[in-house]
């Protein structure tokens, strides 16, 4: 364990950093390096193989034992910083008074391994919120699926409100991000069959089978998928709904499918 000094003002040079890297994608892809709240996503990041690079914790705020916590991390400088500073960098004013610098990861599609021979995989086309990007995540993790593409990112995936509103799960699942076309390639050299959600020539998903090698996928609540998804989807499948509107958060339809798909396997 390295400890650094102690920072007490705000216009301390890392926190300016720090500062950057919470609001600027920019800053974060050249520095490869992301903000993390809270000891439940910090330790996540740790079991997801992410290198811890420096914790800051605030005494005047933690309430647990800072000399077990920081045991885990032999190799990273831990640096204490006043309460100022803290609340300064933190998003949420209840992640326990620990912060973490950590070194992003690639996402590449190549990078993707499957462990099971009938991988089930969540596409998101072009997700439009972060908030919504951090539910597909938790309900990845949730189901423990095999990954998460996302084709035609809008935000970078260490974006602060993806990593907050994931609660730890953009580190418990792996992530691909590529193009549309991209994704559609990797999918059919896997033998990865491609089920869309869609509104024309659907399918009822309770009637589907949602077994084998297999990729739900989803588009935006506004626009829905693109027509380069629709032409290569196997099979098309619709959520059937009683009310006025024809669609849901897709956060929400995205949970209904896979967690059928599970229910088709067995869990």
């Amino acid at each position: 364990m390295n400890i650094g000094k102690v920072i007490s003002s705000v216009q301390n040079p890392l926190v300016k950093k720090i500062i950057q890297l919470q609001e600027k994608s920019r800053a974060r892809k050249k520095s490869g390096l992301f903000l993390v709240e809270g000891i439940r996503e910090i330790e996540l990041a740790q079991k997801g193989r992410y290198v811890v690079e420096q914790l800051l914790y605030s005494k005047d705020i933690i309430d647990f034992s800072l000399e077990d916590f920081i045991k885990s991390f032999p190799e990273t400088v831990c640096t204490e910083i006043s309460k100022a500073v803290y609340e300064k960098l933190a998003y949420r004013q209840s992640t326990e008074g620990v912060l973490a610098l950590v070194q992003s990861k690639s996402h590449a599609l190549e990078d993707i391994r499957f462990s099971s021979k009938e991988p089930l995989v969540l596409v998101a086309e072009a997700p439009e919120k972060p908030g919504n990007v951090g539910a597909l995540l938790r309900t990845a993790d949730a189901a423990g699926i095999d990954a998460v593409l996302i084709a035609n990112p809008k935000s970078d995936v260490y974006n602060p409100n993806i990593v907050r509103s994931s609660v730890g799960c953009v580190f418990t699942t792996q992530i691909g991000l590529g193009s549309t076309e991209e994704i559609i390639t990797f999918l059919k050299k896997k033998g990865i069959s491609i089920r869309c959600a869609a509104l024309s020539g659907s399918k009822d998903y309770t009637k589907s089978n949602l077994r084998g090698p297999l990729a739900i996928v989803v588009g935006t609540e506004s626009t829905g998928l693109t027509d380069e998804w629709l032409q290569n989807s196997d099979e098309n499948l619709i959520i059937p709904m009683r009310g006025e509107i024809d669609s849901m958060n897709v956060s929400v339809s995205a949970a209904i499918l896979i967690f059928e798909a599970m229910r088709q396997r067995g869990f």
